[in-house]
């Protein structure tokens, strides 16, 4: 199936190849050369001049990098640029992004370019990929690089059971993350393959991480089924598998309210039977199960392909859960298996719609009956959409020992505080939170904030911050915030505040970076400058005290109307102590290329410690174009740099709005 799908993709190409222009005799031999790398000597091909390896490096394909990385690294040559490269072909330039590692950026290329290919997407840049090379041995060779594998609804799915045995192997001992997204109906022949492949990475397999989008309950409760904690009460386990297939929204409902007496005195449950498999199904490729669908019932069914798999199979267990698209039908399968699944560390669930208070305390009871069992693993949550910001103290109370909280609110009106949110009482925190990281995004509409500060007060442990878009009242301010973080959580490394008014809070600012030690700021679309008498004066106190906080290396000051101020962002690098900021995000500053150039020129006279990464993303390139690139070739030898082909022109409007 995939060597016609190779086929079809290397014709394509063929024939939508533009024209070449005429090319150096250097350039020639080395789009020939790469071409051929598998019949070029290993050790001739490594004991090239470095700077040859280099030009030839951006027309290597996977296969031939992943065969001369280890050689090349030993060299001192490292291959980011062109994995990065191979992505820019297939995602295209200006959605590759913020790789900064060899490894991160080759292990994004691998995960992308396997799924395209094990799927079929006909894109001309995985033609270059499969040039030369049979593309079941790409496969193989691939495979064990594998961390995340997206299941998809696909009939390429079937090859795992008739040609590609042994790709599915290796990627039971490589993958880690299972993606599953949109598998509907558990009988249709595409879900029972899904179900086969999801079963060998879970099970079979060492994928403890598992990501879900849109699936209908009873598929969730398939998944949920048995991989939770070896000691789960079996009065949750209880409901098979077969009554689910038969009516799976029906039996939603039914886990989410029926008692544990319900469940045992069930009568209507259809026993479990083996699939009927008869000559049909080995020809026509399983069109369909008519059976319950259990695990070792898929692997004996699938053994007709040529495995063979006798006695029970293991079951996994999933560590991790983030459920995407969580239905009011999906949580109400999640929440009972919840208080016996003590292997659990991580659990996210997003949803497109706000959740109900009475959902969330459902929620929280569960959790609660979870973290009092002395064995419980969860220290990461992640909600949203909440309705009230104080329900974040009725979760903490549940967990008290998260390591991690994460939460979107948007609430309705303004937060009514805890009774208003069905608490019948003030929320009692420990003397000490176990929290080291903080997440709360409220998408633009008023909120009480005093829940916030509260669990900031109680979180000395807390490394990591982020808070964006919370409005007040225009009586209000955001000194509080900033005031609690200054004196509550000195051991802060990540600050990010996103779209939070801190036009008054000038000497707020100032007086946190003067007691923190911080490594990651982030101030995006904070208004820094807004009410500023006199713009330069303050940002130099600014640029000052940053410069004191000696621990900081990555510096985000997007979305500020800095402008013509731009320039004077030189001065973190001037004097004693200089910043040792390693990344600095100015983009969408409106920065004109005359301010830009003029920035250049003073780092020139004034350049940074060390190589400096800076991100010029929409800023008006285009209205000095030669002026533009006149400030790039000045900041070339002091910076690897980040734009785009954001044209001012044409969105200037919406580029104003959103400042």
């Amino acid at each position: 199936m995939h060597e016609a799908y190779a086929e079809e993709v290397l014709q394509l190409a063929a024939k939508t190849e533009p024209p070449r222009p005429l090319s150096s005799l250097k350039l020639i031999c080395i789009r020939v050369a790469s071409r051929h790398v598998a019949d070029i000597d290993m050790d001739a091909l490594i004991g090239l001049p470095v700077s040859l390896i280099k030009d030839l490096l951006p027309h290597l394909s996977i296969y031939d990098l992943i065969r001369l990385q280890p050689a090349l690294n030993q060299r001192g040559i490292s291959t980011q640029s062109a994995w990065v490269l191979i992505l820019q072909d297939i995602k295209g330039a200006h959605r590759v992004l913020d790789l900064h590692s060899e490894d991160g950026s080759k292990q994004e290329a691998m995960d992308t370019c396997f799924q395209l290919m094990f799927y079929g997407f006909k894109y001309k840049g995985v033609a270059k990929q499969i040039f030369n090379v049979n593309i079941t041995t790409l496969f193989l060779v691939m495979a064990k690089y594998i961390k995340r594998f997206y299941l998809r609804p696909s009939q390429f799915l079937q090859t795992f059971a008739k040609e590609q045995r042994a790709l599915l192997t290796i990627l039971e001992g490589s993958v880690d993350i299972v993606d599953v997204k949109h598998h509907k109906d558990l009988l249709k022949t595409e879900s029972q393959f899904a179900l086969y492949v999801l079963h060998r990475l879970l099970d079979h397999g060492q994928a403890k991480e598992l990501i879900i989008y849109g699936l209908d309950p009873a598929m969730l409760n398939w998944i949920l089924q048995d991989r939770g904690s070896q000691h789960a009460d079996q009065q949750l386990t209880s409901v098979p598998r077969s009554s689910l297939v038969a009516n799976p929204t029906a039996a939603a409902d039914n886990i989410a309210t029926c008692t544990y007496v319900d469940l045992e005195n069930e009568e209507d449950v259809s026993p479990c039977k083996r699939p009927k498999l008869d000559d049909t199904f080995r020809e026509r490729g399983a069109e369909t199960l008519q059976s319950p669908v259990e695990p070792e019932l898929l692997c004996q069914a699938f053994a007709l392909y040529g495995s063979c798999l006798t006695g029970s199979c293991p079951r996994g267990q999933i560590c991790s859960l983030q459920i995407r698209e969580c239905g009011r039908s999906t949580l109400g399968v999640l929440v009972p298996f919840l208080p016996t699944w003590l292997c659990l560390r991580s659990l996210t669930i997003q949803s497109c719609w706000i959740f109900r208070v009475s959902e969330v305390k459902s929620l929280a009871k569960s959790l609660k009956q979870l973290w009092q069992t002395s064995r419980s693993s969860l220290v990461d949550l992640g909600m949203a959409v909440l309705p009230q910001s104080a329900l974040m103290a009725l979760l903490l109370e549940a967990c008290p020992g998260l390591h991690s909280l994460s939460l979107e609110i948007h609430p309705l009106d303004v937060d009514p505080g805890p009774h208003g949110s069905g608490m019948t009482h003030e929320p009692t925190y420990p003397k000490e939170l176990s929290l080291r990281k903080l997440s709360v995004k409220v998408p633009q509409v008023m909120a009480d904030i005093h829940s916030i500060t509260a669990v900031l007060k109680h979180s000395p442990h807390l490394a990591s911050l982020h808070i964006s878009g919370i409005r007040l009242p225009n009586s209000s301010s955001h000194r509080d915030l900033l005031t609690s973080i200054s004196e509550s959580n000195h051991r802060l490394r990540t600050l990010h505040l996103e779209d939070l008014n801190l036009a008054d809070c000038h000497q707020d600012i100032l007086n946190l970076l003067r007691n923190c030690m911080l490594e990651e700021l982030s101030l995006k679309d904070c208004r820094l400058l807004e009410r500023c008498s006199d713009r330069e004066s303050y940002l130099q106190q600014f640029i000052d005290s940053l410069k004191q906080v000696r621990s900081l290396r990555s510096l985000d000051l997007s979305q500020n109307r800095l402008a013509k101020s731009a320039p004077t962002l030189a001065e973190l690098f001037t004097g004693s102590p200089a910043s040792a900021v390693k990344r600095l995000d100015i983009s969408s500053n409106f920065i004109q290329p005359a301010e830009l150039l003029e920035l250049g020129q003073r780092l020139q006279t004034h350049p940074p410690q060390q190589r400096l990464t800076l991100d010029l993303r929409k800023n008006p390139w285009d209205r000095d174009r030669e002026t533009w690139h006149d400030a790039l070739r000045t900041l070339r030898p002091l910076c690897d740099f980040q734009t785009d082909g954001w044209k001012s022109r044409n969105t200037m409007a919406d580029h104003i709005s959103n400042m």
